[in-house]
């Protein structure tokens, strides 16, 4: 996506929104110095616009019982753009897999996993991920403890 101008007020809804996605228009409005309808065709035009590409609630985990978070290094065997394509495609198509970047370096992509326990984890990378066509090695890090978690983007005017 292009990069887009936003004046002040726009960055002011993008990081009011990115805050809590949840405000209401009106309170929106009034954060960010506008009255109700023009905030909301501000809204609709920065979700038209690819800006904002949705809304989600931040979920613990733990909640549901995913009490193991690892980080795999994945180094495929071909880095011709179909391979590389195919194993996004599979990646795509594991729930537990909730993040994957493909790296420059020595290593291809990096992922987020979860997983309820070490034992589900275990079967899941011998059974869908190091068995996967054209991946040469995987390297894993279970994470002990996040310092920090902040999704989105810093936004300021």
């Amino acid at each position: 996506m292009a990069a887009i101008s936003f004046d002040s007020i726009d960055l002011k809804l993008l990081a009011e929104l990115q805050e809590n996605g949840r405000i209401t228009n009106v309170e929106l409005a009034g954060k960010v110095g506008l009255t109700a309808p023009p905030c909301l065709r501000r809204m609709r035009t920065l979700e038209q616009s690819g800006a904002i590409r949705g809304y989600h609630a931040e979920i613990d985990p733990a909640a549901l019982g995913y009490s193991i978070m690892v980080f795999a290094m994945v180094s495929l065997k071909s880095q011709a753009e179909a391979d590389l394509r195919a194993f996004e495609d599979h990646v795509r198509s594991l729930p537990n897999v909730r993040e994957c970047h493909m790296l420059n370096g020595e290593i291809d992509f990096i992922l987020k996993i979860v997983a309820h326990d070490l034992q589900s984890f275990q079967e899941f990378l011998t059974s869908q991920l190091t068995s996967a066509p054209n991946v040469s090695s995987v390297k894993t890090s279970l994470t002990i403890r996040t310092a920090k978690d902040q999704p989105g983007v810093p936004i300021s005017d």
